[in-house]
């Protein structure tokens, strides 16, 4: 179904208790958040008219963990629409709809060394260089089953339904701002369908990937995923499973290799968890067996992440010790953090 932006969410997520605020973990997202709210650095997206409508001031974290804890503060619960961030997931549903050899026959797992935005093609296999610019979204998109278009949507909100744990709705009017918008995308498309990577519907995949770009979420829906690909596949508040476990690792891969476009190796330096952003200003971020995050904020830095979500995510590593290749010991301990109750007085 897809409805106007500014009509109500239905069904939101059935959570735990939230954690009390006074948990040393919870004071330390809330400073985090005080820190870098007067961070003004970057730009709001305009190439599509309906982003240019966010405010600079909007800035939620969220934390879940793959027991279930959440824990947010700021604006966690505004929306904004998901972008590259849906490439992700659509990513791993077509590898359950086809299975690995074919997507791989589809696109490549290479990374750019481009804008994500590029049109070209790997010029050996003569496929998009990975699921995550923009060519090997569309490729993947034109991958998803379905009978009929609208058949092809619902499947992709069901899917999203069962990574955050509520009814899901596409923007109407960024959906339309980014068909309008879409000639470079439409470009792409031709190019796919010259070298057999993706087959002749092309406004259909087209229409398909613009609307699974232009879904709704908020900074909590992007934990609680995080938190379900971190938890092997099973959404950790609903107990439901969004993806097949075997999978999990294929979207993981991709995330930290080419999630944050022409930030990914830095990203991969300084941070070092599986995590994609989109210029809505979203990040999603997976720590596997721990928790996952979500930060918003729609102020964007030149290669079109969130500065003050990239910054957040910095310290939140550092601080507890969440990079994938990590040896030293943390500086603080973050089960304790999670589970203690105390006052968070002198951290």
């Amino acid at each position: 179904m897809i409805v106007d932006s500014n009509l109500p969410l239905i069904k939101p997520l059935q959570t735990a208790a939230t954690p009390p605020t006074t948990t040393p973990f919870q004071s330390y997202l809330t400073s985090l958040h005080e820190k870098y709210l007067s961070l003004d650095d970057g730009a709001i997206a305009d190439y599509i008219p309906e982003l240019a409508a966010a405010k600079q001031e909007w800035f939620g974290i969220s934390v879940v963990t793959t027991a279930g804890k959440i824990f947010e503060v700021g604006d966690s619960d505004r929306h904004f629409t998901l972008q590259s961030i849906s490439k992700a997931l659509v990513y791993g549903m077509a590898l359950e709809d086809c299975g690995r050899e074919i997507v791989r026959s589809k696109v490549s797992i290479k990374s750019a060394g481009e804008s994500a935005n590029t049109v070209a093609l790997d010029e050996q296999s003569k496929l998009p260089y990975n699921p995550m610019v923009n060519a090997g979204a569309i490729a993947v998109t034109d991958l998803i089953k379905g009978n009929s278009t609208t058949d092809r949507l619902n499947r992709i909100l069901k899917k999203f339904y069962l990574y955050t744990g509520r009814e899901v709705n596409i923007s109407f009017p960024v959906f339309l701002s980014e068909k309008a918008a879409g000639h470079r995308h439409r470009a792409l498309a031709h190019l796919l369908l010259n070298y057999g990577a993706i087959g002749d519907r092309i406004e259909e995949t087209l229409d398909l990937y613009f609307q699974h770009s232009s879904i709704l979420v908020n900074a909590k829906d992007l934990a609680v995923i995080g938190a379900t690909l971190a938890n092997g596949g099973i959404n950790p508040i609903t107990k439901e499973r969004a993806i097949d476990e075997r999978y999990v690792r294929d979207v993981l891969s991709m995330m930290i290799a080419c999630g944050l476009d022409d930030y990914s190796g830095e990203w991969a330096y300084e941070v070092g968890i599986p995590a994609k952003s989109g210029v809505g200003g979203g990040i999603l971020a997976a720590v596997p067996s721990k928790l996952g995050m979500g930060v918003f904020s729609p102020l964007l830095d030149a290669t079109g992440n969130s500065v003050r979500g990239i910054e957040v995510c910095k310290d939140l590593s550092r601080k507890f010790g969440l990079h994938l290749f990590d040896t030293v010991k943390a500086d603080k301990n973050l089960n304790e953090w999670l589970d203690s109750n105390e006052s968070a007085d002198g951290w």
